[in-house]
């Protein structure tokens, strides 16, 4: 047995990110995940380039990175839904699955017979999860949805970025789709949640995960800042609105993030910082008084961090037992010795690049460890496996999927 989910098997049928994430989490916990995937184009992150994966000659292929992102773990297998015998393919795939995951527009999936009510009736077992930018009711359940759009009409963007007054202020999305992301999340664990529960009934069910509900869900404590008070929350930049100092400072050479989450810790701070008066200050002795002075403080701190190095702060720091962190690139991030010996940086065989370079799932397990075996397939690259060893087809009757444009 490798990985705790081993012994699920799971029908992708979702495409771009929200719901492949959540498919490459199941992947990861070791479930067998098929990717139905429209015959010639794919998914339609395929197309979402450069950059392209490269070949072992240094030559671009057509394989996207941003697919790799969300798909390995997976075997492909291209269908043409429009067609009856594509529709019956699903179908008797879905018969022989625990999970279905699709992202189709509302309503998309039922009128091709392949709905939660008509694929229940063959396996009652099934849980189906449905991600969508709306969800399954409400006046704008048509709409299509897109992380971006999620991250804006869902007030996330409302606290992001700087303020409208300094340069660069306004509105920010997050520097990668965290709506896409988060929801994929959220079906990760609905979908287990209802794994366990069929345990015990033996019964499947409809799970209904979207976009905007997942960015009105994940306003945490700004949200409920917000019920709090019925102020809605301004954007700070960096800064934490309930504590300080917990944000970036500038130091003699670029930026450092300081994050104290109590007194204590800031009371360690100023100590191996030479700044030990304000502890003792009225206006900045405790958290609340320095979110009340953040201004203040703010400017005093950043000229106590001009005197050293970003390196220098960060050895300093680590020393006293103080959270602080460097702002790295994404090149320094993986060369972190941290994240090197946790393994989160991996190399898999590839179909068409030959080899591929991957990030690793963050979860670790003590008695099921997670195996990467699968990487992201290319189009269609299982379909004759799944066709002939899953559904039990002859060389014949997959002859004629193909010459019928099923496949």
């Amino acid at each position: 047995m490798s990985g705790p989910l081993s012994h699920i098997k799971v029908l992708d049928m979702s495409r771009v990110l929200a719901a492949p994430w959540a498919a490459q989490n199941l992947a990861d916990l070791g479930a067998d995940v098929i990717k139905v995937e429209r015959p010639v184009k794919g998914d339609d992150s395929r197309a979402y380039a450069p950059p392209f994966l490269k070949d072992q000659n240094g030559k671009e292929t057509k394989e996207s990175a941003y697919f790799c992102a969300a798909n390995r773990g997976k075997r492909s297998i291209t269908v043409n839904l429009t067609k009856p015998e594509g529709q019956q393919l699903v179908r008797e795939l879905a018969a022989q699955c625990d999970v279905l995951l699709e992202n189709y527009k509302v309503g998309d999936l039922a009128r091709y017979g392949l709905g939660y009510e008509d694929l229940a009736k063959i396996n009652p077992g099934l849980i189906y999860c449905s991600v969508t930018g709306f969800g399954q009711t409400g006046p704008y359940k048509d709409r299509p949805g897109y992380d971006f759009m999620a991250q804006g009409m869902g007030g996330m963007m409302s606290i992001t970025g700087e303020p409208d007054n300094v340069p660069g202020g306004g509105p920010q999305r997050c520097g990668v789709p965290i709506i896409d992301l988060t929801t994929g999340m959220y079906a990760s664990i609905a979908i287990c949640a209802a794994l366990a529960n069929r345990a015990v009934t033996g019964k499947g069910q409809w799970i209904d995960v979207a976009l905007l509900d997942t960015t009105v869900a994940y306003l945490a404590n700004q949200g409920q800042n917000y019920l709090a008070t019925g102020v809605s929350p301004e954007r700070i930049g960096n800064a934490h609105p309930n504590i300080v100092p917990y944000q970036t400072f500038n130091t003699a050479d670029g930026a450092i993030i300081l994050a104290c989450g109590n007194d204590n810790l800031f009371k360690k701070f100023c100590e191996v910082a030479g700044c030990m008066e304000f502890t003792t200050d009225p206006k900045f002795s405790t958290n609340a008084a320095r979110v009340q002075n953040r201004a203040e403080i703010t400017d005093l701190l950043n000229a106590v961090f001009a005197k050293r190095s970003t390196k220098e702060w960060v050895k300093l720091l680590d020393d006293a037992g103080v959270a602080n962190g460097p702002i790295n690139t994404l090149q320094q991030v993986f060369e972190e010795p941290q994240v090197i010996a946790r393994g989160m940086k991996i190399e898999m065989p590839h179909a068409v690049a030959g080899k591929v370079t991957l990030v690793a799932s963050p979860m670790r397990f003590s008695g099921t460890p997670i195996k990467h075996e699968i990487p992201p397939p290319a189009l269609g690259q299982h379909t004759d496996e799944i066709l002939r060893k899953s559904l039990k087809k002859s060389d014949a009757e997959i002859a004629k999927l193909k010459a019928d444009g099923v496949v």
